[in-house]
C-alpha cells in the first residue's frame, strides 16, 4: 500500500508460544537424529571406527528425511501447542505415542529403502528418542517444581480434607506455589488411604482425626475439597472444623469439578449456608414455568430481595409480560437494568407506586391485566415497625387488601401472598400485620368460593372507583374465580436486614458482634429456596391455603455468630467479643412455622406442606378491618388493642415481657372526604 512516496511496512510479531514451538522443533530435529546415532554407537561399544560404513552411510542418508517425518508426526499429534508448565499424563501419553509411531516408520523405511540395521539399533534408538523428546518438554515443569520447593513460602500450614480427585488437584495447585503456604496433612474418611501419601503428603486419618491433626501439625488453615459430599456430611465435618481456631476454605461443589475450575483460588470462605442443618431444597419447577409461560405476571415489591429473585426466575421462563411494582426506585432501577441486560427480548414494565394508593394500584391492574400476582411488598423490619405500628398496618394489611381487591376486580387468576413465620403466634406488630394479610386472603377466598364476592367491601376506594364497582355488580362479581393463597417461610439468608450481613460488617470492624440473647433460635432458608416455594404455591393452589416449608432444624443465632467469627480465622470472645444486648421490641426467642391449631397436609413435594386454615368469622373480620383502617389512618397509639382483638394469637411483648393492652378507644366518626384523603 502506497501513501505518497512512502511505503507502510507491516511488522509481523510472532506470539511467544510460537517462538518456543520453533525452538523445540529445532531441538527435535537434532534429538531424533542424535538418538539413532547414539543407538548405533552403543551397538559397537562407543567405538566409531568399529561401525561398518554401510550402517553409518544408511543412517547418514536417512537422518534428514527422518527429521522431517518426525516433525510432521509431532505437529499432527499437537506436541507444539501444549502448555508445558502444566504438562501431565495426557501430554506424556501423546509424546509417547508420537515418538513410537515415528520409530515404527523409521524401522519400516530403513528396511524397505535403505539397509537392514542391527536390531539393537532400532530398540536403543527408539528409547533414546523418547527420552530426549520427553526431556525438553517436561524439564520446565521439573525446574518449576524444584524452584518452588526451594523458594521461600508462606507460613500457612494447611490441612486438606479430601484425598480424591478434587483434593489432589488442589494439592497440586498449592504445591505449585499458588497459595501462601503448604499442605502438611490430608484427612479422608476412606480408611484404605490412611498412612499413604499423595504428592509426598501423608493421609493422616478420617474426620475423627481432624482435631488431633490440627494440634499435632500446628495447622492454621483448613481446605475442604469434598465436592461430592452430601450437605449432612459437609455439615458434620464443618462442625468439627469449627471447634478449631483455623480459617476454613471450602470448594463449593461438583460444578467446579466438572468445569475444571479446581484451583486453590476456587476455594471460597465457608458460607453460613453450609451450617443450615439440611440439604438445599431443589424442587422440580417445570410445572411452575409451564404455568408462567405466556402469562402477564405482576410482582409487587419487585425491588426487594425476595421480589427481585422472583423477577429473575420469572424473566428466564418466557412470560408474556413481567411487571415490577415498587415504591423504592433505587433497587427497582438496579433490577430493571439487570433484567434488560440479561433478557433483551423480555417485555418488561417497571412501575413506581405504593400498594397503599388504591387509585394507583387499580390503574396498574386496569392497564396491564396481570394474570398472576406475587405480592411481596411489605414492611418487614420488626423493631422499626414496633416504633411505627400504624405504618405496618397501613402498608402490610391495608396494602394487601387493596392489591387483592384490585386483582379480584380485574380478572386475575392467582394471587400469591408472601407471608412469614412471624405471623404465627405473633408477639410484634409486624408479625400481627402479616397474620392480618393471611386472614384477608382467606376471607377473599371464602367469599369467592361461596359466590358472595359482592359482599367484599371496597374499603377506602375513591368515589369514582366505588361507582365503577357498583356498575359491575352483580353479574361480574358472581363470575370471579381468582384464587388467593399465602406462602409462609422463615428468615432469608442474604436478604435486606438479614442478620448474617450485619454480623459480617461487625466482624470487619473488629467487633463486637451483637446477639440479642444467647438462647434465641431461628429457622433459615436461602433466597432461591424461598422463591421456589412461592412459585410452587402458585401452581399447587386451589385457593385459601397457607403453604409452609419444612425448614429443618432451627439454628441458634449465638452459634451462627461464633461460627462466622471462626470462619473468618478469628476466635470468638478473644479476637472478636460477643455482646448480648437483650431482645428487641416485639422479638421472641423462637419462631414457629404453624399455629398449634393448624394441621398439616402433604403436597407433591415432601418438604412443602399446607396448613389447614384456622376458622374465624369472616363477616366480623371484614367489619373490624374497616374500623382498623380508621384507627391506622388516624395514627392512633391504641392500634395494638384493635389488632389484638382481630388476631387472637397476637400477644404483644417487649423484651420478652407481655405488654399491657392499650386502652380501648372507640374510633370517632370522621367525614368520608377526610378518610379518602388519609387513604392516599
Amino acid at each position: 500500500m502506497m501513501t505518497g512516496n512512502k511505503k507502510e511496512k507491516k511488522t509481523i510479531r510472532l506470539q511467544h508460544w510460537v517462538k518456543i514451538a520453533v525452538l523445540i522443533g529445532c531441538y527435535d530435529v537434532i534429538a531424533v537424529s542424535a538418538a539413532y546415532f547414539l543407538g548405533l554407537l552403543l551397538r559397537f561399544d562407543f567405538r566409531f571406527s568399529q561401525i561398518p560404513r554401510v550402517y553409518f552411510g544408511a543412517w547418514q542418508r536417512f537422518a534428514p528425511l527422518y527429521a522431517g517425518i518426525c516433525l510432521a508426526i509431532f505437529i499432527l499429534f499437537g506436541l507444539y501447542k501444549s502448555i508445558w508448565r502444566f504438562a501431565s499424563f495426557p501430554e506424556l501419553s501423546r509424546v509417547t505415542v508420537a515418538s513410537f509411531a515415528a520409530s515404527a516408520l523409521h524401522t519400516v523405511i530403513t528396511l524397505l529403502f535403505y539397509y537392514r540395521m542391527p536390531i539393537s539399533y532400532y530398540g536403543i534408538g527408539a528409547i533414546l528418542q523418547l527420552m530426549f523428546v520427553l526431556a525438553i518438554r517436561f524439564s520446565y515443569r521439573f525446574a518449576l517444581f524444584f524452584l518452588n520447593r526451594g523458594a521461600k513460602r508462606g507460613t500457612d500450614r494447611i490441612l486438606l480434607i479430601g484425598a480424591g480427585a478434587a483434593g489432589q488437584m488442589i494439592l497440586r495447585d498449592v504445591n505449585a506455589g499458588l497459595s501462601s503456604g503448604r499442605v502438611v496433612c490430608i484427612i479422608d474418611d476412606n480408611s484404605n488411604k490412611w498412612g499413604r501419601y499423595i504428592e509426598n503428603v501423608r493421609v493422616y486419618g478420617g474426620r475423627e482425626s481432624i482435631l488431633e491433626a490440627v494440634e499435632k501439625f500446628k495447622i492454621n488453615k483448613i481446605f475442604l475439597a469434598i465436592p461430592s459430599a452430601t450437605m449432612a456430611e459437609r455439615r458434620d465435618i464443618l462442625s468439627i472444623c469449627n471447634e478449631t481456631d483455623c480459617e476454613i476454605k471450602n470448594l463449593p461443589g461438583m460444578y467446579q469439578f466438572f468445569t475444571g475450575q479446581l484451583t486453590a483460588s476456587a476455594l471460597r470462605d465457608v458460607s453460613i449456608e453450609d451450617l443450615l442443618g439440611r440439604d438445599p431444597i431443589k424442587p422440580d419447577l417445570r410445572e411452575v414455568f409451564e404455568f408462567i409461560n405466556g402469562k402477564t405476571v405482576l410482582v409487587t415489591g419487585g425491588g426487594g430481595s425476595i421480589g427481585s429473585e422472583l423477577c429473575r426466575q420469572i424473566a428466564g421462563h418466557d412470560p408474556k409480560r413481567l411487571i415490577i411494582f415498587d415504591i423504592y426506585e433505587n433497587s427497582t432501577y438496579d433490577v430493571q437494568l439487570e433484567l434488560k441486560n440479561k433478557y433483551p427480548s423480555l417485555d418488561l414494565v417497571v412501575l413506581i407506586g405504593s400498594v397503599r394508593d388504591s387509585r394507583r394500584i387499580n390503574q396498574v391492574f386496569a392497564d396491564y391485566r396481570p394474570e398472576i400476582v406475587y405480592h411481596a411488598a411489605a414492611h418487614k423490619h420488626v423493631p422499626l415497625m414496633e416504633d411505627s405500628p400504624c405504618e405496618a398496618i397501613k402498608n402490610n394489611a391495608i396494602g394487601t387488601y387493596k392489591t387483592a381487591y384490585a386483582a379480584m376486580m380485574h380478572g386475575c387468576e392467582r394471587f400469591v401472598l408472601i407471608s412469614t413465620d412471624k405471623a404465627v403466634n405473633p408477639t410484634n406488630i409486624m408479625g400481627a400485620s402479616k397474620r392480618l394479610c393471611e386472614m384477608v386472603i382467606q376471607s377473599f377466598d371464602a367469599k369467592i368460593k361461596a359466590g358472595r364476592a359482592d359482599e367484599i367491601p371496597p374499603l377506602y376506594q375513591h368515589r369514582e372507583q366505588k361507582g365503577e364497582n357498583e356498575e359491575r355488580q352483580p353479574e361480574f362479581m358472581h363470575g370471579i374465580k381468582t384464587e388467593f393463597v399465602a406462602v409462609r417461610f422463615g428468615n432469608v439468608l442474604g436478604s435486606n436486614g438479614s442478620v448474617v450481613p450485619i454480623f459480617k460488617r461487625q466482624i470487619e470492624r473488629g467487633g463486637p458482634v451483637t446477639v440479642t440473647h444467647p438462647d434465641i433460635i431461628r429457622y433459615f432458608m436461602t433466597v432461591p429456596e424461598a422463591v421456589s416455594l412461592v412459585m410452587l404455591a402458585g401452581t399447587y393452589a386451589h385457593g385459601g391455603e397457607i403453604f409452609v416449608l419444612d425448614m429443618g432444624s432451627p439454628v441458634k443465632i449465638d452459634t451462627l455468630a461464633r461460627n462466622l467469627i471462626r470462619m473468618s480465622g478469628l476466635k470468638p470472645d478473644v479476637d472478636i467479643p460477643i455482646e448480648y444486648i437483650g431482645l428487641r421490641p416485639g422479638e421472641k426467642l423462637y419462631e414457629e412455622k404453624l399455629m398449634a391449631e393448624e394441621g398439616l397436609k402433604r403436597t407433591e413435594n415432601k418438604l412443602i406442606h399446607i396448613g389447614c386454615p384456622i376458622p374465624f368469622d369472616t363477616e366480623r373480620f371484614l367489619q373490624d378491618l374497616g374500623d382498623l383502617i380508621e384507627v391506622a389512618y388516624r395514627n392512633d397509639p391504641a392500634i395494638r388493642s384493635s389488632v389484638e382483638r382481630m388476631v387472637p394469637t397476637y400477644h404483644p411483648t417487649y423484651n420478652g415481657q407481655k405488654i399491657l393492652p392499650d386502652p380501648v378507644i372507640i374510633p370517632e366518626q370522621q367525614p368520608e372526604t377526610e378518610a379518602a384523603v388519609l387513604a392516599q
